[in-house]
């Protein structure tokens, strides 16, 4: 079975996203927001879709700015339920909305979305498993069951799997975040 690190490169979508971003830590509020809105979008479709759909969310959640998300009511609920450029679900939209304000209470809590992960990143001495994960952002995000919190939290950096070993992208993680339990844990 041919992987992300094989069909990726030279895909005018997928291969800047796989080149640049995906399995890269990740510290702003806005780029953090921004991948869970995506990951939780792409429940039931392709992640060729939302690459192809990303500057539609961009300009329909105010810049993935979380404040302005959380602030949404029922006007802005309709409006992006009508927008084509995104992905017109309901219980997606009302997530979004929803998700943004826990962010704003994870500042107070932890002081930000970041410090959050990092503060949960391992379990004793050892990083956090998948299901622990999973357990956690279910108790924590609307609409995260275990393929987007996986698939997030492995896009940041946090589960190992984002690259296989020999793909030159995880070998430039590796040397620009040679902690990271991604590259620590392997694929």
């Amino acid at each position: 079975m041919r992987g992300y690190c094989d069909i990726a490169p030279g895909h005018p979508l997928h291969g800047p996203y796989h080149d640049t971003e995906y399995g890269f830590p990740q510290r702003e509020e806005h780029v953090l927001f921004e991948r869970l809105l995506l990951e939780i979008n792409q429940a039931g479709l392709s992640w060729e879709t939302i690459l192809r759909k990303r500057e539609g969310f961009r300009s329909a959640y105010g810049g993935f700015d979380v404040d302005t998300v959380a602030a949404y009511g029922e006007r802005d609920r309709a409006r992006l339920l009508a927008d084509a450029g995104i992905i017109r679900n309901r219980l997606k939209v009302d997530a979004a909305i929803h998700n943004a304000g826990v962010i704003q209470r994870l500042r107070d809590s932890h002081g930000g979305f970041a410090e959050w992960l990092d503060a949960h990143a391992t379990d004793g001495d050892r990083p956090r498993d998948k299901a622990a994960w999973v357990k956690l952002f279910k108790q924590t995000f609307r609409f995260t069951g275990g393929e987007i919190t996986g698939e997030f939290l492995m896009s940041l950096g946090y589960l190992p799997g984002a690259h296989r070993p020999d793909c030159p992208v995880m070998q430039r993680i590796a040397r620009l975040h040679p902690g990271l339990p991604s590259v620590v844990g392997g694929s």
